[in-house]
């Protein structure tokens, strides 16, 4: 039996095809078109995602400039104030970090693009998160030097919950100490990719010039003040040799899990480019592959190819299976289709306070809806009307007189909720919403000034409405409104942005803790509760213990009748347990509530005349007192359970320092 290795080891000659063309040098102009106009395989939905710093929305304007989309290219926190396309937002530019995500298109080689481009901080994942949902495939982007890092893991996996598609871009080829042979090795290994290079760089560090296509074999140099000027032409000759064992490890990955080229490979007949090419589009669709391409955008190197790679492995819209649930037969799953003359379905994914209203960023998955259409949101049955109907480029926007399906776009005054299904009413269907992380982070919030209040409540409702993974709660032990979220920064900015926005100062700390008490030991009571001043009196006597409940019961708070006939009249015995669970609101030694107790009532006594319900209730609170201080109480601190992932090689570490930190592990981790 002979290995795949060693067949590839014969030689697997290639012809050169006759497919090939050169690349223009000029940069293709913006395509004014409507939306839809183009045919649904010159169509893709795609987004950016990565670490954070690894060059996401660089990558993005760089990509927006050789389409045309904008004529000059701005940096991130660039030294000319501009600052990037996509970071739209002055703390965006202020940090040099992107905190929302923003949707722009283009066109290349006259196919229509629409991208999204996502933060890289783990505390806005809520933002990838509602992008991944909606495209259909997405690039992820890595940086030559640091390879998969925390936040890359975090990303791949939001791209394998939803079956998106993606490419590997290896990006940052020009620093000094880029390897992006280990970045893959790093792909296999931490993100159990079936990885290979369709390129490989040409020169890296200072010297890095293009990269050579293994599909063609053909040297791909970018020169110009702004990589303009694309070159191809032969592969150097000091790049020959690596250029076919580079070349053969990529057909051997995409043979073992191809039937097609398996077939050819095993037959050991010569892999021209094109069979490779579309080899490597069905492995990358089917979730088998990731093609791996590579360069700077910084420098202005490889996005060109990048494009290219868009249109040739990720999928168009028709190609992507969407499922909805039909509400008329009881929720069940039917497949979408991308047709414009289908009933309307789209989903609501991203929401803004804009100045002419709520901005609601939709994908339109069957259907089409136009400008002044009525549609019903599925969540409320609510019918509304579509007043405006704009496509986005960043914060800007152009009108469009409609959408259909495989678009993305967006509709002012609509008031809905983020995760909305939209119809037009022909079709009673839902569509799964996206994954909503729990907060990690929580911080006490007061504006500084009562003028403020208003404004003050007015940004946290529209905060909460954008941002699922935001949440505001108004403690009642405490009176505190606490805003709870993803991480720090992402407090920090909401924060800012009521400041900025709303002009509401704010003061922030850490919420109070909410300690409980509760006892140790049983403690008796016997309690007689005797007022007389003039008439009716009031007297109740209860007579009992309260003990600490058994690790493993239900509830915080148990009250039982042991006594042996009508000591205490049954018409007070609910004014009894009443009186015990009032006086649970406020323990003995830090005032704040006792938890985990059971009282037992074992007797009591009552007059003819004076008892009443409130007698009793005042003779239990009485009692509780009076036995707290016996049962030997203690303060309890609250526990948190928290789930943290960490890759295996950090297992140990990770154990010892949780220990150091008093944290209670489970076993097995």
């Amino acid at each position: 039996q002979i290995s795949m290795a060693a067949l590839a080891q014969r030689g697997l000659g290639l012809r050169r095809l006759g497919w090939m063309t050169a690349m223009g040098l000029r940069r293709p102009p913006t395509a004014a078109r409507g939306l839809a106009v183009a045919a649904y395989d010159r169509m893709r939905n795609i987004g950016i995602s990565a670490h954070i710093d690894s060059g996401k929305t660089t990558l993005t304007e760089r990509i927006l400039f050789f389409t045309g989309r904008i004529s000059e290219i701005h940096e991130v926190r660039g030294k000319d104030g501009v600052g990037a396309k996509m970071d739209s937002m002055d703390l965006e530019r202020e940090k040099g970090i992107t905190i929302q995500s923003a949707a722009t298109h283009c066109t290349w080689k006259d196919h229509a693009i629409n991208i999204i481009d996502t933060p890289g901080h783990v505390d806005f994942t809520i933002e990838v998160e509602r992008a991944l949902r909606v495209l259909d495939g997405a690039i992820l982007v890595l940086c030559s030097v640091a390879g998969v890092q925390s936040q890359s893991i975090t990303v791949s996996r939001q791209m394998s919950r939803y079956n998106v598609p993606r490419i590997a871009f290896v990006n940052k080829c020009d620093r000094t100490g880029a390897n992006p042979w280990k970045v893959i090795n790093d792909l296999r290994e931490k993100l159990k990719y079936n990885a290979a290079a369709l390129q490989i760089p040409i020169g890296l560090e200072i010297e890095h010039q293009g990269v050579v296509d293994l599909l063609i074999r053909e040297a791909i140099v970018f020169d110009g003040e702004n990589g303009e000027v694309v070159t191809r032409g032969p592969v150097p000759a000091e790049l020959a040799a690596q250029v076919e064992e580079k070349r053969n490890e990529l057909i051997e990955r995409v043979a073992e899990v191809d039937e097609e080229l398996a077939e050819l490979f095993l037959l050991g007949e010569p892999i021209e480019a094109e069979p490779l090419r579309l080899a490597v589009r069905r492995a990358t669709l089917a979730l088998t592959f990731v093609p791996v391409m590579m360069g700077s955008a910084y420098k202005n190197k490889g996005v060109h190819a990048l494009l290219d790679g868009v249109l040739d492995y990720l999928p168009n819209p028709s190609q992507v299976k969407n499922m909805a649930l039909d509400l008329d037969k009881g929720e069940t799953p039917i497949e979408l289709k991308c047709d414009a003359s289908e009933p309307l379905c789209g989903l609501a994914f991203k929401l803004e306070e804009g100045k002419y209203g709520q901005l609601t960023y939709m994908r339109i998955y069957q259907g089409t809806i136009k400008r002044g259409d009525t549609v019903a949101n599925m969540s409320d049955k609510k019918r509304v009307k579509v007043p405006r109907l704009v496509q986005m480029h960043s914060n800007e926007m152009t009108e469009v007189q409609e959408g259909k399906a495989g678009d993305i776009v967006a509709m002012f005054g609509v008031d809905c909720r983020s995760g909305s299904t939209f119809t037009d009413g022909r079709a009673n269907l839902s569509l799964s919403s996206m994954f909503v992380p729990e907060p990690v982070i929580s911080l006490a919030l007061r504006a500084k000034n009562r003028e403020s209040s208003a404004n003050f409540s007015k940004a946290l409702a529209r905060f909460v409405k954008e941002d699922p993974t935001f949440r505001v709660t108004t403690v009642e032990e405490t009176s505190e409104t606490v805003i709870a979220g993803m991480g720090e920064l992402h407090l920090q900015i909401y924060v800012e942005r009521m400041r900025r926005e709303y002009g509401v100062d704010c003061e922030v700390g850490q919420p109070l803790v909410a300690f409980r008490e509760t006892l140790r030991v049983r403690a008796p009571f016997d309690y007689l509760h005797k007022k007389q001043s003039g008439g009716n009196g009031q007297y109740g006597r209860v007579v009992g213990y309260v003990e600490p409940l058994e690790e493993g019961e239900k509830g915080t708070f148990a009250f039982e009748n042991h006594m042996v006939g009508n000591s205490i009249p049954p018409e007070f015995l609910t004014a009894v347990e009443r009186g015990f669970f009032e006086a649970l609101a406020k323990g003995g030694l830090t005032g704040h509530p006792v938890t985990n107790v059971r009282v037992v009532v074992t007797d009591g006594a009552a007059h003819a005349v004076d008892s009443n319900e409130l007698a009793f209730k005042l003779a239990a609170q009485g009692a509780f007192k009076q036995a707290f201080i016996i049962g030997k109480p203690v303060v309890l601190e609250p526990l948190m359970k928290v789930e943290i992932e960490a890759p295996n090689e950090f297992q140990v570490p990770y154990k010892k320092k949780k220990k150091k930190k008093n944290c209670l592990l489970p076993s097995p981790l």
